[in-house]
């Protein structure tokens, strides 16, 4: 394996891509601004990041014409490790890397640490966070949260099972995902927009991340059902109380309704 020169105290950033329609939820508006036990779902989100010390900012990458983001946190203009950038892009890997020259603009070096999030895994939990930094931070390559497949799994094809796939070894990814902003940056530029995950750009360069273990609960909010699913688990949790508005607040801030009953976007 390659071994990668880092330099010396190195920082460590959060990358939240925040400019995706969530077309598979069945939301009537972007999935990370639907809201669920009384706040945002991109603002559950932001407040579990915010209570990870490890981080020296979040930066949140928006589609360019959003006018959602402070109406759904309303703390954002008053936290200065909370920034944002409308520099998204049409997938995923065009967000991160956007996001990416956003962050070296604001001063992160390319040996600092970029921990990129999903908007949508909102029950994420500092510790895990913190789990996450202390395995890569003096790994070569970095790696991620994920967890290894429980499920029988099925290839399918015209609705019907044309056969199983062996589950052994095999992982269901999950983010944070954490790697050198420089070869991160260099993995995306060469890996191009089809990729899903960091990681996988990653892994195009002939490098193999660290697989850290997760928590089942740290799913990412993808189907109408989910949401549900993650509300209750949210009321379960104890109150965030780094937010300047009260959930409260956000809910009576946000346009519209929040059920997830619509059409897709």
């Amino acid at each position: 394996m390659t071994t990668l020169d880092h330099g010396t105290a190195p920082r460590c950033w959060a990358l939240v891509p925040c400019a995706g329609t969530g077309s598979r939820s069945g939301a009537d508006r972007p999935k990370q601004y639907v809201s669920l036990a009384g706040r945002t779902l991109v603002a559950h989100t932001l407040d579990a990041l915010s209570r990870v010390p490890r981080l020296a900012a979040t930066l949140v990458v928006l589609a360019p014409d959003d006018d959602l983001f402070e109406l759904a946190v309303p703390r954002a203009g008053a936290d200065a490790r909370l920034w944002t950038a409308r520099v998204g892009g049409a997938t995923r890997a065009a967000t991160v890397a956007a996001g990416l020259e956003a962050l070296l603009a604001r001063g992160a070096a390319e040996a600092d640490w970029v921990l990129v999030h999903d908007a949508a895994r909102c029950l994420v939990r500092p510790e895990w966070v913190l789990n996450l930094i202390a395995a890569c931070e003096h790994d070569d390559v970095g790696g991620l949260l994920a967890l290894p497949v429980a499920d029988t799994l099925k290839q399918e094809e015209a609705g019907r099972v044309a056969a199983t796939i062996d589950r052994g070894g095999k992982w269901a990814a999950q983010t944070p995902q954490m790697f050198r902003i420089g070869l991160l940056r260099r993995a995306l530029a060469e890996a191009g927009d089809a990729v899903t995950d960091e990681a996988s750009a990653v892994e195009a360069l002939g490098l193999r991340p660290r697989l850290v273990p997760g928590a089942l609960e740290n799913f990412k909010l993808t189907w109408p059902a989910d949401f549900g699913l993650a509300e209750r688990l949210l009321q379960t949790m104890a109150p965030a109380t780094s937010s300047a508005l009260s959930p409260a607040d956000d809910d009576r801030r946000m346009p519209g309704a929040a059920a997830v009953n619509g059409g897709a976007r």
